[in-house]
């Protein structure tokens, strides 16, 4: 499997958004940084607005050229409290477009290199507002920190949670998770289609997911990336209860070594007329 840097093809529109970061800060009229309140799925970090957790960073593309590229970064601060009064031993990051950007139907990509550390969980996804599931969730890429798959889903009524139409995508020929991959979602009125570097890994119909519950795939939602550490998915993957839920001391050793971030080299939506 080859992870091409996607240039957009000269017959088709342009994108309806962009980012490659390229201007060494996040574009915060873009993004919006999102700090830890309510906390689901049992998650062990705190999100935080720092440029700890948060930042542009310069890595050397393919081609010898530098390159800038948006780095979500887990730190171990024990006893971290947040506002609120709760307390965390890690901190990490979220961003996302609500009210900034939204959308209805299109190919949502992001070209991203994940980090390996059994209970690393970073995800790129998109959700309506409004309460959950009603709202529709579209997870474009999960990762649960085992380097030899990537998941993708859909949540709504009657699909949410653990019971949510699920796919996982097994990497092979020496492929894994941790190298650079385009990750991609065509969502159109009637399905949605799930791509890892321009391979089909998932399809689910509108029937597929009535069998099920509602539709509810015909609203705007906005984008979301985010890494959180343990909770649900991890664990019920790794069963890992100590020193953290699901997460093993060999990844804390990892987020301590600042071995455990997440690369996003440029996010595009661009409207699908299909």
């Amino acid at each position: 499997m080859t992870t091409p840097d996607i240039v957009p093809n000269s017959t088709r529109p342009a994108p309806i958004f962009y980012d490659d970061f390229s201007d060494g800060q996040l574009d915060r009229c873009k993004w919006n940084v999102r700090t830890t309140g309510q906390v689901v799925n049992n998650e062990q970090q705190a999100y935080v607005d720092s440029d700890e957790t948060i930042y542009i960073a310069s890595v050397q593309a393919e081609n010898g050229r530098e390159n800038k590229v948006l780095v979500l970064h887990p730190r171990y601060q024990p006893g971290y409290k947040t506002p609120d009064g709760q307390r965390f031993d890690f901190i990490s990051g979220r961003i996302d477009t609500r009210e900034k950007f939204h959308f209805a139907f299109g190919s949502i990509s992001a070209r991203i290199k994940l980090p390996a550390g059994a209970g690393l969980w970073p995800a790129f996804w998109v959700m309506g507002c409004g309460n959950w599931p009603e709202n529709g969730e579209i997870d474009v890429m999960e990762y649960v920190g085992e380097p030899d798959w990537v998941s993708s889903a859909l949540h709504g009524p009657g699909y949410s949670g653990e019971s949510a139409l699920v796919n996982k995508l097994f990497f092979q020929n020496g492929e894994d998770a941790t190298s650079w991959h385009i990750y991609t979602a065509e969502w159109l009125p009637n399905k949605i289609v799930f791509k890892v570097d321009g391979m089909v890994v998932y399809r689910v119909t509108r029937p597929m997911v009535e069998f099920f519950g509602p539709w509810v795939f015909n609203n705007e939602k906005y984008l979301i990336l985010n890494l959180a550490l343990g909770g649900v998915y991890p664990f019920k993957t790794n069963g890992i209860r100590a020193p953290y839920y699901g997460i093993p001391e060999e990844t804390v050793a990892r987020i301590k070594d600042n071995q455990a971030c997440v690369m996003i080299d440029w996010v595009r939506v661009y409207r699908e007329n299909r």
